[in-house]
């Protein structure tokens, strides 16, 4: 889907309960209640359940989404939740900064070696895989999500064909695989997920 794409499909609400679910996803959630808080990449955060969530939970988010509606809705909730948030570039220091920015478009640059967890999560991007490993201190963690084909179908620009995703991951740690049914009620279409962690020999 293309980025005026999104921005439509945000403002028009066209499917409120994927993306405009205010829970964060249960991989999520479980995940990083394991780790200590601490600074966290959202990549195409959409209207930010999870960037909020870690917010919420003393964790320094960034996010980053194409579609100024969605950062205006992240932006707005998260005022209404009572968490400190700006867009960026922060004039504040704050818990949860929110940027507009084309990843297809390399208009975000991922630091390296910054991050503690990096979330990409519904939402396939190929190329994104490698910038953001690089974007992961030792020892940190990247988790994806991402829809995969159906039966009789073919892999497509957003779709992952079955086994694809681990192919990015050779040599990190894998702590969580899974391909199926997603364990989330926003989501309804075959994912395939991945938690897997930078060993300190990469």
């Amino acid at each position: 889907m293309e980025t005026n794409q999104w921005e439509q499909r945000y403002r028009k609400r066209e499917r409120p309960e994927e993306d405009f679910a205010t829970a964060p996803t249960p991989l999520v959630a479980e995940t990083a209640r394991r780790l200590n808080p601490a600074r966290a990449l959202d990549l195409a955060c959409g209207t930010g359940r999870n960037a909020i969530w870690l917010a919420q939970n003393n964790w320094k988010v960034t996010a980053v989404d194409s579609s100024p509606t969605a950062i205006e809705t992240l932006l707005r909730r998260a005022a209404n939740l009572g968490i400190q948030a700006e867009s960026s570039p922060p004039a504040l220091e704050t818990n949860l900064t929110a940027t507009v920015a084309n990843l297809e478009k390399n208009e975000f640059q991922i630091t390296p070696n910054a991050w503690d967890l990096i979330l990409i999560c519904y939402y396939l991007q190929r190329n994104l895989f490698e910038p953001a490993k690089k974007g992961v201190a030792p020892n940190g963690i990247i988790l994806a999500i991402a829809h995969i084909t159906e039966a009789n179908e073919e892999p497509t620009k957003h779709r992952l064909k079955p086994g694809e995703l681990e192919t990015y991951f050779t040599g990190w740690d894998i702590l969580h695989q899974y391909e199926g049914r997603p364990n989330d009620p926003s989501h309804h279409r075959s994912v395939a997920e991945i938690v897997a962690r930078r060993n300190t020999s990469r």
